[in-house]
């Protein structure tokens, strides 16, 4: 349970068979996915893959964000696949919880935790930055032609 002053406490669990469907709405509606031409089919294959750890999470009972890590993404360490807010859960904290929820879960396997994020989303990449991620590479015209996936991390600790 994660509780910033002025919000209701935020409730992070394991995702259903529900909560898939509306994570992949969620991406499917909005960016970097609409740009990089991830439709609900694509969106929902992620949330639905069984290799990914899929939380979603609750504000008096609604969904407000979701996040899929995959535990063993770049070179063993592991690696957030999304991270996606309700329209009405952005720039509330949400999605800081959720990255801070992956991060202590994955602090006890690994050094390690990575990201990608599309160069046109200047305010993702803000994001990131602001919660101690740093650029350690560049994917050029790797999912579109014309814009970079930018390969973040963060050191969770020592193993």
């Amino acid at each position: 349970m994660c509780h910033t002053p002025g919000m209701p406490p935020l409730e992070i669990v394991a995702a259903g068979a529900d909560d898939r469907l509306w994570a992949a709405e969620v991406m499917a509606a909005s960016e970097p996915w609409i740009t990089l031409g991830r439709g609900l089919d694509r969106c929902l294959a992620a949330c639905c893959d069984p290799e990914y750890l899929v939380f979603i999470a609750r504000q008096n009972g609604d969904r407000r964000g979701v996040i899929i890590l995959q535990p063993r993404g770049v070179a063993g360490s592991p690696y957030v696949v999304s991270i996606a807010c309700a329209p009405d859960a952005r720039g509330v904290g949400v999605g800081g919880h959720l990255l801070a929820f992956a991060e202590t879960l994955m602090r006890r396997e690994a050094a390690f935790l990575f990201l990608c994020v599309s160069s046109f989303n200047e305010r993702a990449r803000r994001f990131y930055e602001r919660h101690g991620y740093a650029v350690v590479g560049e994917l050029e015209d790797y999912v579109i032609a014309g814009a970079s996936e930018w390969l973040m991390s963060k050191r969770l600790g020592e193993r």
